[in-house]
């Protein structure tokens, strides 16, 4: 473990609530080591103090958050409280509540003592047998190069000698990425100065809870009988560009905007310009980097080290010993940034540049960033953005979210929200788009979403889906892998193609995919790879990408398998065509006969279309009949254009992904990362399908399937409907009987059935089976910003359940 950081200035912040479980549930963890398990463990204190949180108000916007935060809560059985701006001037007499819009009030936020806290850690691990060394700084990191070509920590060199060790944990802070190349990796992360100020002793401020204003970018710490501020601007001081030097005017600013009395304005006793780390998403960087196995990352922690570092220590921990964390950390690997923007300055600097900045903005669900946009574009993209396409960022990729009737809404350049004279961006019809999406309720251009829905349903849409990766498997031992990397059974007869799924050794979901089986030939790429065995073409959502090559990568490294896995990801561009009028368009545009028994669902071809050489999927994300045409570069513009001049006639429009996060959970597919995560298995996500159980082919995490078969699920998703029109985007915790059992992952509007829909896995509260009569005997509500609906449970999509579109049986 390579530790340096910036523990011996931070806050000591832990508040309970975050819009995110795995961060809830990580920020729990946090809380029980500190305030008592390590007393207990140690008999030495760690400085916890229960003085409680407030979250400060200002606006509607603001306090609609925190109710979905309290919401959330419940879920977690963690106590909050909505505050009228009388009763938080009772809690807290020195506040000046006039401009107040309500408070967030948790009891059991409190603070921690940095050094208290990592004296006892340290005495906690010196008597398991650990051995702390201070004041030994690491001068190389030395990487060997084993008899298959893969990169592997070796040792690290120190002033005072070299470890041996086949694994390291950079916990080196703001000196993180330099400790990275020493090794040969990309940390991509950016020191800045973040300020703090420490009054004088303040009368009556004593045992009052700690603050966040987030209106006002500032927190507020209880200090004994003094308080601790700081916060986030907007123009923050890059470390590498001005000394450690502290402007107090600039401090001033920040306290007098805050809802505190302004005595604090007199009492300035202390301040500092710290360096700390920031990332492109304000997320910490964690697991094993792409570059080099045994490298762990646990840096990068936004301010946010020490309430998080409970509960990451623990995930990182099962990370190095297991392979894989406990929880869902995806937010948190560093494989969730595609390789060539780890080492883009650009995007580095100006990404997370915009991530401190908008630190304590409201976290709204369609939020999409301007720092550092266009770095990855299909060749589809100049065309859709002239037909009003808004464009959403995925992995780097600018993917279609919906097209906007009143014409193209062009990214521009980062002006830093005019810091640093950058000249502000004026007339920006795409940062005003956004703006408008900044609710908690339905967006404005809500029904613009809904046609292009209902026209998938009853015409013709087309899909821009070319961000996904698109991946060869192919060489002597293709078909093992093959078969111990994916749940179901891929290998079917050359031209099929298969849902499924990529699993952990805890049988937990990696990823969601289509695997197709290619005939063996020395044929031309991109559309065929040549191959001395067996090959698999594999489509994967391009959001996950990075993470699913890197997690092919180790499992064919870690089982000797020798074959190749080639990237094809940017050569090549896929849309998909989809509803009733799919095959009476495509018709006309392939020149291969597309009825039922000739191209049957869930099967793939080499097709001409407009006289380029295709490969034609018949698959459904949407729950339609329709095709997926994967394109080689050269020739996705005549193609797409010939789609679109066909499809005139039958009503055809161009769809976004947010048509598609409607449809597919109207039609119950699963969506990565949001209903089907890493810590989710495919029983209890519904996918038992796709597990080929009845076989006696090992897979990777099959053992794990077979007891939790055996045992019964103690979790499993369920679907609701809610007949009032409101809007739910996830987190909205779910009752039965009026008992808290889960939260929803994921919901959105579906439009064919003309309701809200939502996916959430529910537990017993006692603890036992959930079975299909646990849920079927349940009376259901939904809690929404603290109000809750009544909900139907289905166990079933309530939208076509038998299937019957996607084979093309309509009427």
């Amino acid at each position: 473990l390579v530790k340096s950081g910036t523990t011996w200035h931070t806050a000591g912040l832990l508040w309970q609530l975050r819009p995110s479980d795995t961060e809830v549930e990580l920020l729990a963890h946090t809380r029980n080591v500190i305030s008592s398990e390590l007393e207990e463990e140690t008999g030495l204190e760690t400085g916890w103090i229960q003085n409680g949180g407030l979250f400060i108000a200002s606006n509607k916007q603001r306090l609609d958050e925190y109710k979905r935060l309290m919401s959330l809560g419940k879920a977690y059985g963690i106590e909050s409280y909505v505050l009228s701006p009388a009763e938080t001037k009772d809690l807290y007499p020195l506040m000046n509540v006039k401009d107040l819009y309500g408070t967030l009030y948790v009891p059991k936020d409190g603070t921690m003592d940095p050094a208290g806290t990592c004296t006892t850690l340290s005495r906690a691990a010196t008597a398991r047998g650990a051995t702390v060394i201070e004041n030994c700084p690491v001068t190389g990191i030395q990487v060997k190069v084993d008899d298959l070509g893969i990169k592997r920590l070796k040792a690290v060199e120190t002033a005072h000698g070299t470890i041996q060790t086949p694994c390291v944990v950079n916990c080196a802070g703001v000196w993180a990425t330099k400790l990275g190349k020493m090794a040969g990796v990309n940390v991509p992360l950016i020191a800045m100065h973040h300020a703090y100020v420490v009054t004088e002793r303040i009368e009556g401020i004593q045992n009052m809870p700690n603050v966040r204003d987030h209106d006002a970018s500032v927190y507020l710490r209880l200090q004994g009988d003094a308080l601790s501020v700081g916060g986030y601007e907007q123009n923050p001081i890059f470390w590498e560009d001005v000394s450690f030097v502290c402007d107090i005017f600039s401090v001033f600013d920040l306290i007098s905007t805050t809802q505190i009395s302004v005595h604090i304005l007199f009492f300035i006793l202390f301040f500092c310009f710290p360096p700390e780390s920031f990332t492109a998403d304000h997320k910490p960087l964690m697991g094993e980097a792409p570059e080099v196995r045994g490298f762990f990352l646990g840096c990068g922690f936004n301010s946010a080290g020490m309430m998080l570092g409970g509960g990451c220590g623990k995930e990182l921990a099962h990370w190095i010993i297991h392979g894989r964390p406990e929880k869902d950390m995806y937010g948190y690997d560093i494989r969730r940034f595609h390789h060539s923007l780890t080492n883009n300055n650009r995007w580095i600097r100006e990404r997370s540049h915009e991530s401190y900045a908008k630190n304590y903005s409201v976290v709204f669900p369609f939020d999409e960033p301007l720092a550092s946009r266009n770095m990855r574009k299909d060749p589809f993209h100049q065309v859709l953005q002239e037909q009003g396409c808004v464009f959403q960022e995925r992995h780097g990729w600018e993917r279609p979210g919906w097209f906007n009737r009143d014409g193209p809404a062009p990214i521009l350049d980062y002006d830093y929200y005019s810091a640093y004279d950058v000249p502000k961006n004026t007339d920006y019809k795409y940062s005003e788009i956004l703006g408008k999406e900044y609710t908690f309720d339905f967006p404005p251009h809500h029904d613009v979403i809904r046609d292009e829905c209902l026209t998938c349903r009853n015409a013709v849409a087309v899909f821009d889906m070319s961000y996904f990766g698109k991946f060869y498997l192919t060489g002597p031992d293709a078909k093992k892998a093959a078969d111990w990397l994916f749940t179901a059974d891929v290998n079917k007869a050359p031209g099929s193609t298969v849902y499924t799924c990529m699993l952990n050794k805890r049988g937990g979901v990696e990823s969601d995919l289509t695997v197709s089986r290619l005939e063996p030939s020395p044929a031309h790429l991109p559309l065929t790879p040549e191959s001395n065995g067996e090959a698999y073409y594999l489509a994967i959502g391009g959001g996950v990408a990075q993470h699913n090559w890197s997690h092919i990568q180790a499992v064919l490294q870690d089982q000797g398998f020798h074959c190749t896995l080639i990237d094809h990801t940017e050569d090549m561009g896929m849309i998909s065509i989809q509803g009733p009028k799919s095959r009476e368009l495509l018709q006309e545009v392939l020149d291969s006969d597309l009825s039922s028994d000739a191209f049957p669902f869930s099967t793939h071809k080499i097709v001409n279309a407009a006289g380029h050489k295709v490969r034609a999927m018949r698959l459904s994300f949407v729950g339609e009949m329709g095709w997926e045409l994967h394109i080689p570069k050269e020739s996705c513009l005549p193609v797409y254009h010939a789609v679109r001049a066909a499809g005139a006639k039958y009503g055809i429009c161009n769809a976004g992904y947010r048509a598609i996060d409607s449809l597919s959970i109207e039609k119950g597919y699963r969506h990565w990362h949001a209903d089907l995560r890493p810590d989710d298995t495919p029983l209890e996500a519904g996918l038992a399908f796709t597990c080929k159980m009845k076989t006696s082919i090992p897979f990777l995490g099959r053992k794990a399937l077979e007891a939790q078969k055996a045992e019964g699920l103690r979790r499993r998703i369920v679907c609701f409907t809610v007949d009032e029109k409101v809007p739910m985007f996830g987190l909205e915790t779910i009752f039965r009987n009026s008992v808290p059992v889960g939260h929803l992952r994921r919901s959105e509007f579906g439009f064919a059935i003309d309701k809200t829909i939502g996916y959430g896995y529910i537990r017993n509260p006692d603890g036992g089976v959930v079975s299909p009569d646990f849920v079927r005997s349940g009376e259901f509500t939904l809690e929404r910003m603290g109000v809750t609906y009544k909900a139907t449970a289905h166990l079933k999509s309530p939208f076509d359940p038998e299937n019957k579109r996607v084979k093309g049986i309509y009427g």
